[in-house]
């Protein structure tokens, strides 16, 4: 019962940390962590040893799968190459920096655990990276990198730490080529396989299933069937999960209906909501865990501190520009994708918050060493702990300003509108020729309500090329049909009132009218 007390606790306050963010105008997981972080000094307030397990398996793989659900399949293909590029090199790069430092200061820990290190805080954080360039309004293209690389990037580091802890445990740290071949294979390439077999049996069941409810419990279960299936043989689960995600995704027009995708839609957004929320309060109340048994002296831990944050921001620029533009001295990389402006690499460099997934894997270093040799594991906990806190409230704060004093060439709303209003007149002819096709002996007025329809669509798309100055037609439409909703909710009420409908029948008819006002809102916005 206490542990429930604690939980709902915690989303009350991560549900009142996000309105206030919103309020002030700032970032919702920056203020969660500032939040978290003092609360954890405030006297009797519970102190919660975050599980790694929990994070990884728990809360890991439903963020990650409606993060691949809502990517864009065609945009993280035609993107590939530098997401790729920093995904897997840019995390193995900045995980050999950092361990190279480490074990340059602290040369007594074996190297192996220095890369380990390396790894837990190679990877930016795939929450953070979401919900901050969503939120500062980057150019599409950049939030396109920034989510494809979060999504991949932690399989990469997992799957280094894995190899880096089967070193610095093995018996004299001996790993042959073969054995980390063997293990990078096993874990990305199950992975991968796995994934691949979600989407087709997770595919086939939810386009068999036509009840919204079911389809709704069924994209809960996704993620962990998938994780843990992919786990049980030592493959990747993160890559699992990412690649049913973006599979089913992509298809998710053709597996379920517009009711299931509705439901599971608004499902998704609050699951996240919560989770996003819970998690960065969480990363913020450790602060006495990682404290609890660390003896450095305070001199000799704000070197290495300084040192491994230098280690952690510097690297990711040192690999960001080569990336971008050494790449297009080959012509046809030239050719097919031009030179990005200067403010793009900055921007995406400057977006490398770390999260709860580098907490986590720090949480999961190894207890001892090969042959119980014990080791400065505290310090490794506070080095990562310090990276998250430095990267995601000093870095996230400042992105937004970063952006604007940048003023990195925004996505043309014009030609957004445009390509949408021309695609959306192919798609009313085709509805008319359809309507053609089945209007015989159908009522008329039936026929001409529906031309009608597809007459307004086509309007609607036209007139989002308009300036935003003046009420268009549809607008005022939305306007004036809202009024009427109200006026018809406000009958309906005072009829179950006074006792002359039943409940049912209210309900039905609420549901009706909220029905239609939520087709109002593009329309009125």
């Amino acid at each position: 019962m206490e542990a429930l007390f604690e939980v709902v606790v915690f989303l009350a306050i991560a549900t009142f940390g996000a309105a206030l963010a919103r309020r002030l105008g700032l970032l919702a997981p920056i203020l969660l962590v500032v939040l978290g972080l003092g609360l954890s000094f405030l006297p009797g307030f519970p102190h919660v040893r975050l599980d790694p397990d929990l994070v990884l398996v728990g809360i890991l793989p439903p963020l990650l799968y409606v993060a691949a659900l809502e990517t864009s399949v065609p945009a993280f293909r035609l993107n590939l190459r530098p997401i790729l590029l920093l995904a897997v090199g840019l995390v193995l790069f900045t995980a050999f920096v950092v361990g190279t430092v480490v074990h340059l200061l602290l040369p007594e820990l074996p190297y192996a655990i220095c890369l380990a290190l390396g790894a837990v805080v190679a990877p930016p954080d795939a929450v953070a990276a979401t919900a901050v360039a969503r939120r500062v309004g980057l150019p599409r293209r950049v939030v396109t990198i920034l989510e494809g690389e979060s999504l991949v990037n932690d399989a990469t580091a997992l799957v280094l730490l894995r190899v880096a802890i089967v070193a610095a445990t093995a018996t004299a740290g001996r790993v042959g080529v073969g054995d980390v071949a063997r293990e990078v294979l096993v874990a990305a390439g199950g992975g991968i396989l796995f994934g691949l077999l979600g989407v087709v049996v997770f595919g086939y069941l939810h386009k068999r299933i036509t009840d919204p409810v079911l389809d709704n419990a069924l994209s809960l279960i996704v993620p962990f069937a998938v994780v843990f299936a992919a786990e049980e043989v030592h493959a990747s689960g993160v890559v699992a999960v990412v690649v049913t995600g973006l599979g089913i995704g992509h298809k998710l027009p053709l597996l379920m209906s517009a009711a299931s995708r509705l439901q599971v839609a608004a499902f998704w957004r609050l699951a996240r909501f919560l989770l996003e929320g819970l998690v960065f309060l969480l990363v913020g109340l450790q602060l006495p865990e990682v404290l609890q048994d660390l003896d450095e002296p305070t001199g000799r831990l704000v070197g290495i501190t300084v040192a491994v944050l230098a280690a952690v921001f510097l690297s990711r620029f040192v690999w960001i520009f080569p990336a971008a533009y050494l790449t297009r001295l080959v012509p046809r990389v030239r050719q097919r994708d031009p030179v990005p402006p200067v403010q793009f690499p900055i921007v995406i460099g400057w977006a490398g918050m770390r999260g709860v997934v580098t907490l986590a894997a720090a949480l999961g270093l190894p207890l001892t060493l090969a042959g119980d040799q014990p080791y400065q594991r505290a310090l490794l906990i506070w080095l990562a702990f310090a990276v998250i806190v430095a990267t995601l409230v000093g870095q996230g704060a400042t992105l937004p300003w970063v952006a604007r004093r940048l003023r990195l060439p925004p996505d043309d709303p014009v030609q957004d509108a445009l390509s949408a209003a021309a695609v959306q007149q192919q798609a009313s002819k085709a509805a008319r020729e359809r309507l053609d096709e089945l209007a015989q002996g159908a009522p008329p007025a039936v026929v001409e309500r529906l031309r009608g329809l597809v007459q307004s669509r086509t309007n609607l798309a036209w007139e989002r090329l308009g300036g935003s100055d003046r009420e268009t037609p549809s607008r005022a439409y939305g306007r004036l049909r809202q009024e009427m909703i109200d006026a018809e909710r406000e009958v309906f009420r005072a009829a179950r009132d006074a006792g002359r409908i039943p409940e049912e029948v209210l309900v039905r008819a609420y549901r009706d009218l909220d029905l239609e006002e939520s087709l109002l809102r593009p329309e009125a916005d």
